[in-house]
Parts: C-alpha cells; sequence; structure tokens
C-alpha cells in the first residue's frame, strides 16, 4: 500500500483526487463538511424535491472527467446526452447555429454555412475569428478582455449577442467586458479547434451528485478507503514525517493531505505551512438556476435552447433545458440557467422565477409557459471565481512534502469547470503520490 492520505472536501476536485489516489494505491480517507458529495455541483433537496444547486454542461474535450467517470464504474453514454455543438434559439427569437457530424474543421464551416439568422457579415466575422485564432495558435500576447478580443476581431454586434456573450458566460460565468480573452480562447482551442467530438455538448440525465461524485465516494470505499460526511476538519498540524487532520473532539495521523476545500476555507487550513497569498486574491461570481415545473405532458422541441438576455427588458435566461427529455422521471421540469446572476438577483427569487416564465412564454410563443405549476430558483452564490484577464492563481504544488491543493480555482488553462476541479484533483493525487513514493525510495 502507498500510504495513508486524507482528501479534505467532498467536491469533484476532492471525489477526483480521492478516485486517482485509490487507483494508484493508496488508502484514502475522504472528508466533507457538507451531508453530501459534490461541493458547487451537487444535488439539494428542496422542499422534499431533489433538485442540482446548478445546470451543467459538459464538454467532448474534458477527458480527464471522462476517464475519471469510466474508473469509477460509470458509463458517460449512460448519464449524459450527447449533442453536436449548437447556439440554437427557439424559432424566430434568434440564430439556429448547429454542426453536422463531419470531421473538423468541416463541421464548422458546414454549421456556419447551414446557420439561420445570421447575414453574410455575420458569418464573415465568425470565419474571420476561427480563421485568425487559429493562425495564432489560440494564444495571446498579453491577455486582455472577452469584449476587447471581440472588437479587435471585428465582432458584429449580432453575433456577438446570440454567440460570443452567451458562450463566454456559460464557460467562464463572467461577462465579457471583465472575462480573460486567453482563457476564453482555451476554451475554443479545445472545442472548437480541436477533433469535432470534442465540441460535443454533454448534458446530465441524472442529478450532479450521481453523476460522478456518489460513485467517486462508493469506489474509494471499495477498496478500502473511507468517506466522511458532515465532518468538518479544523486543523492541520505536521506530525514527523506526516500530518495530523484535527476534528471537533477527533484527531488521525496520514501520510499526507489533498487540501481540495474553496480557497478561504483552503488558506485558513494551511496558515502558518505553506506561503500561497494567491488564494485570497479571487473575486466571486454567482450561478442561478431557475426550475419550472408545468404539467407532465408539457415538452419543448429539444432538449436544450439558447435565450437572447435582455437585462433592460427583464429576460434575465440564457439557457433553457428540458429535464424530462433527459429524464422521464422530471416531466414537464424545465431548468433555466441564468449565469454571472448577480445583477438578476437583486429584486428576490420570486420576481426573477415570474421574468423567466414570462420570457419562455414569449420566446416559444406559448403562453402556459407563464404559470407553471410551481416554481424553485437556487443561486450559488460563490459558484466560481471571477475569471479575470491575468488572473494569477496558484499551483497545486505547495512547496511542502506531502501536502497538495485541489480545486477548480488552481493554476489550469480552464475556467471553474468541472473539468478543471477534475483535472486538478488529478494533479494534486499525483503529486502525493510521487511525494510518497520518493518517501519510500529513500526509507
Amino acid at each position: 500500500m502507498m500510504g495513508r492520505v486524507a482528501v479534505i472536501g467532498g467536491g469533484w476536485a476532492g471525489c477526483a483526487a480521492g478516485v486517482e489516489l485509490t487507483l494508484a494505491g493508496a488508502q484514502v480517507t475522504l472528508f466533507e463538511a457538507a451531508r453530501t458529495l459534490g461541493g458547487r455541483a451537487r444535488a439539494v433537496d428542496m422542499d422534499g424535491r431533489l433538485l442540482d444547486n446548478g445546470q451543467h454542461i459538459l464538454l467532448g474535450a474534458y477527458t480527464e472527467s471522462m476517464r475519471l467517470m469510466r474508473s469509477a464504474g460509470i458509463a458517460p453514454e449512460d448519464v449524459l446526452m450527447r449533442l453536436p455543438l449548437q447556439m440554437r434559439y427557439p424559432d424566430g427569437s434568434g440564430m439556429q447555429f448547429v454542426t453536422p457530424r463531419l470531421p473538423a474543421p468541416l463541421h464548422m464551416l458546414a454549421g456556419l454555412l447551414r446557420a439561420k439568422g445570421l447575414d453574410g457579415a455575420d458569418k464573415m466575422a465568425l470565419a474571420r475569428f476561427s480563421t485568425t485564432a487559429r493562425w495564432m495558435d489560440w494564444k495571446l500576447n498579453q491577455d486582455c478582455s472577452v469584449a476587447e478580443l471581440l472588437d479587435r476581431f471585428d465582432q458584429t454586434d449580432r453575433l456577438t449577442q446570440l454567440m460570443w456573450r452567451p458562450l463566454c458566460i456559460a464557460a467562464l460565468n463572467t461577462p465579457p467586458e471583465r472575462a480573460s480573452a486567453q482563457v476564453f480562447l482555451n476554451v475554443l482551442r479545445d472545442s472548437l479547434g480541436a477533433r469535432r467530438a470534442a465540441s460535443d455538448m454533454l448534458i446530465p440525465r441524472v442529478d450532479l451528485t450521481a453523476l460522478f461524485p456518489q460513485r467517486a465516494g462508493d469506489f474509494i470505499e471499495r477498496h478500502g478507503g473511507a468517506v466522511q460526511c458532515g465532518v468538518l476538519v479544523r486543523r492541520l498540524v505536521r506530525a514527523g514525517y506526516g500530518w495530523s487532520v484535527e476534528r471537533q473532539g477527533a484527531a488521525d495521523e496520514f501520510d499526507a493531505v489533498v487540501v481540495a476545500t474553496p480557497p478561504g476555507a483552503a488558506a485558513t487550513l494551511i496558515e502558518g505551512l505553506a506561503d500561497v497569498p494567491a488564494l485570497s486574491a479571487f473575486d466571486y461570481e454567482p450561478i442561478t438556476t431557475c426550475y419550472l415545473q408545468y404539467a407532465h405532458d408539457l415538452r419543448l422541441d429539444g432538449a436544450m435552447f439558447a435565450l437572447e438576455e435582455r437585462a433592460d427588458k427583464g429576460a434575465w435566461g440564457q439557457f433553457v433545458f428540458d429535464r424530462g427529455l433527459l429524464d422521464p422521471e422530471r416531466a414537464g421540469l424545465l431548468a433555466v440557467v441564468v449565469s454571472a446572476s448577480r445583477e438578476a438577483i437583486e429584486s428576490g427569487h420570486d420576481a426573477l422565477a415570474a421574468s423567466v416564465a414570462a420570457q419562455l412564454a414569449m420566446v416559444f410563443q406559448r403562453p402556459e409557459l407563464k404559470t407553471p405549476l410551481w416554481s424553485k430558483v437556487i443561486t450559488e452564490k460563490r459558484a466560481t471565481f471571477s475569471c479575470q484577464p491575468a488572473l494569477v492563481r496558484p499551483a497545486n504544488d505547495v512547496g511542502v512534502a506531502g501536502l497538495a491543493l485541489a480545486g477548480d480555482y488552481t493554476a489550469c488553462d480552464y475556467p471553474a469547470t468541472l473539468e478543471s476541479a477534475t483535472r486538478s484533483g488529478v494533479l494534486a493525487a499525483r503529486l502525493i503520490a510521487g511525494s510518497l513514493s520518493r518517501v519510500r525510495e529513500a526509507g
């Protein structure tokens, strides 16, 4: 056995670290302060209804997430609906851009030629952006905002409003005016600029806890580890060559530790042990999901549609998902996402639910959508860090043997996504595995 490793934090990064360490032969104990694994991407009980605390889309480019799902015994094709890259609005309310299943980059070209709702200038601007970004190898000499990048590439107002702005907010959860252009280009590089399947959109059919965290915990326990939910770790103390993990009224010793909590909690745990000043350097953006339940026979014409956000008209929805088309047991349930939702929630959840229902009724031309049977609004106020230009993010390696950080906020090409959390957990696990191997060899 490699050794005993504590993973503190049971979000996607902590679960990924736990699975990767278990695969490497470590005995893992996963500590999570909440009662449920998953962190900021989990199912929550809302008045007896199990709802996700945010609607997520994965991409075909999320290779580490797919690999760890399979390692934990999950077949991604069973729990994810795979759609080709698209920006599809309700008929008459915007553009229709859907890529066919052709080899890259022909899928993008064919999708562009077939796109509806864009005129010649819009299509030329999109082609110019894609061609120039490829020529630049998706890299900038100096980071800037996404808004500045779009202006530099002469993108039309309509294309910006219907494609680039919603893609930026969905991917980075940060408005283009303050979002990192380089991180946005990284996401486009690994989706639009890669093989065709990498750009596919993967929509969860099951709740987010069941999608990976729950199965990750089961995997750890089946291989001799332990998962302790509802346990708050208060302190880390160096104990010889290892670590003492202290909770209320208890402490256990481990050979190594992965700290996979949010930055503020991580800073408290490693204070005095490692110097990681960037942990306190983040601003945060909220994500709000509005759930609207209708009669069970209500259906949309597709599992996902884009919506045109118009704050001046109180139209806050950006994407709508028909959960009934993803899971028959959720028939009639629509989930509307409002990313970077700081302004949208100022008037309160009830007002937001009413405005979203009115927006759906208008754009789909279906008056019944204005009066759902019930609605629930969930806001994750610190859903992601604000992905600003030239943001300094800490490394997984904090310079202390047997100690590593994991989280979607650590140094990575990607913004705060499920894939960046997973990749960070894997990197932290490999750092710990390497550290323990060196100790073993030296001993």
